[in-house]
């Protein structure tokens, strides 16, 4: 696998790396070989990882996202744009800052993330970007305006990226996930988890290290012609 992937050596950046799928997404990554910088507002529950490097920062602060890519190496060339927060509320009774930090955070800091490490990627000639959206991004859920706002604003921004960026060598694709079985999602009540299970056409939930392995075969050069891609990993939820 390692081999057909071939991303041994390379750097990259994972927002929201340190726990839940950006966790896992970090942790396939290092088994590959690559070096990876995790930008996220705190370390996971065990503390810092010594097999990745921890960078503390807040991605809706564009001056804080420019601050730390200044300090990461120029060969950077792999970005996850993972980081992501619900303040779910029925649009109705959704408050101004529960709408402003949802698009803050999801959408507006993978911009701030493509924005600050674009320039070095064309400028190489090569680069990767990945964004994590969501299946509610395309279908809408009740309660989650701004989430799905956010979300599908970022297939908006990875289609439009991947147009600017492709003739610089840059491919720019988003892996919209479904229900994911991550230990805060194995938190919720029984009958949420039940309804995910009865829209999946699988036998099994996802898991994060399903999520994991679309981003690495995206990151790869196997996958080298996908571009503007919206490739869902949901056990089938979405049909």
């Amino acid at each position: 696998m390692s081999g057909f992937l071939n991303l041994k050596g390379r750097v990259a950046v994972v927002t929201g790396g340190a726990r839940g799928i950006g966790l896992a997404i970090t942790r396939a990554l290092t088994a590959q070989g690559v070096v990876v910088h995790v930008f996220d507002v705190a370390p996971g529950e065990g503390g810092e990882d010594p097999s990745f490097r921890f960078h503390k920062v807040d991605i809706a602060d564009s001056a804080a996202v420019a601050a730390a890519v200044a300090t990461l190496p120029p060969e950077v060339s792999l970005l996850v744009n993972n980081a992501g927060i619900t303040r779910d509320r029925s649009a109705a009774n959704m408050t101004d800052e529960e709408w402003q930090s949802v698009i803050a955070v999801n959408l507006t800091g993978a911009f701030h993330m493509a924005r600050a490490l674009a320039p070095s990627m064309r400028k190489a000639g090569y680069g990767r970007i990945v964004n994590i959206t969501s299946i509610n991004g395309i279908r809408g859920k009740f309660g989650q305006a701004n989430y799905c706002a956010s979300k599908a604003g970022l297939i908006g921004l990875t289609k439009t990226l991947a147009r600017e960026l492709g003739p610089r060598g840059v491919t720019v694709n988003a892996v919209a996930p479904g229900m994911v079985m991550t230990e805060m999602t194995q938190a919720l009540a029984g009958e949420v988890i039940a309804k995910a299970r009865d829209e999946s056409v699988l036998p099994e939930l996802t898991r994060p290290e399903d999520v994991a392995n679309a981003v690495l075969f995206l990151l790869s050069d196997a996958a080298r012609m996908i571009t503007g891609e919206v490739i869902r990993v949901d056990a089938g939820q979405y049909i």
